[in-house]
């Protein structure tokens, strides 16, 4: 037993002494691979990424009511019908005064303000 454990211990000693080189162009190799998988993974999340968020909002027909939804909303708030006020016109063409009577304040508001 105790022989053996004497040619055990000079088999690690004989391991730790002769230390393989790395070679250099191996190092290069593995770093070229590891960018190449790590750029591919993440142009792969990238596109995960954007299935998950059109899967969210209800697929690609959602989206397409999205976008309906989205452009009428600019068409009616660019060319509103004439029965609704223009809330633009409403705030530049009135005084502050008359602003803050709508709002239910006191005029001794804007006094105290100035």
């Amino acid at each position: 037993m105790a022989d053996q454990d004497k040619q055990l211990d000079q088999l690690f000693a004989q391991a730790r002494e002769a230390r393989d080189v790395f070679p250099d162009d191996l190092a290069v190799r593995i770093e070229i691979d590891a960018e190449a998988v790590r750029l591919a993974r993440s142009a792969r999340t990238s596109r995960r990424t954007w299935r998950q968020r059109i899967g969210v909002i209800g697929g690609w027909h959602g989206l397409g009511g999205l976008v309906a939804a989205s452009a009428a909303g600019v068409w009616i708030g660019f060319s509103a019908p004439t029965f609704l006020p223009d809330p633009v016109d409403y705030f530049v063409s009135q005084e502050a005064t008359y602003l803050m009577a709508d709002l239910n304040l006191d005029e001794n508001y804007l006094e105290d303000a100035e």
